[in-house]
């Protein structure tokens, strides 16, 4: 192991190699196979060879250049796969978003608080209100963003995003 953190140069290429052999959830997938089209070979494997390197080294050039062609031939279905494979696990990650989510519907004329976001000035300590002062809807926008007035009927320029509201029930 690297001894201090003034060597970390030297374990890079190796983690570089695990990191692009090791199959993604997302494609299904190595990022080494999608680009090469063959599984990569670490270097254990030419130390003690493993069947397909004792496969590979019996074949004369003729025979190992028609069967590199066809592996080459192939890179195009994997990386079709992966590429389902991809639209289909963002399918599943957006359905269990989703589950999670529910809309908030806004009108004309309801109160809300809005959030005190952490670059505003009020946001000066841990105590302080997370909420601000109320507010009136007086623009629904159908992005859900809004545009609120303060009790006063001062209106505020900038729209507001419907995350960072929330109802105010009397």
């Amino acid at each position: 192991m690297v001894e201090g953190s003034r060597q970390w140069h030297e374990k890079l290429p190796f983690s570089l190699l695990g990191y692009r052999t090791i199959v993604r959830t997302s494609v299904g997938a190595t990022p080494y196979l999608l680009v090469y089209g063959i599984e990569a070979v670490i270097p254990a494997e030419v130390e003690i060879p493993s069947l397909r390197i004792v496969a590979e080294a019996e074949v004369d050039d003729d025979e190992w250049f028609k069967t590199r062609l066809e592996q080459l031939s192939l890179i195009d279905k994997k990386i079709l796969a992966a590429v389902c494979h991809g639209l289909l696990y963002q399918q599943r990650m957006a359905r269990a978003y989703n589950k999670k989510v529910h809309p908030r519907k806004f009108e004309v004329g309801q109160q809300v608080l809005r959030r005190i976001l952490p670059h505003q000035v009020e946001a000066k300590c841990k105590f302080s209100p997370n909420w601000q002062e109320l507010f009136i809807v007086t623009r629904v926008l159908s992005n859900g963003a809004l545009y609120l007035t303060d009790v006063e009927g001062k209106c505020v320029e900038i729209a507001t995003n419907s995350d960072a509201v929330k109802r105010y029930y009397v």
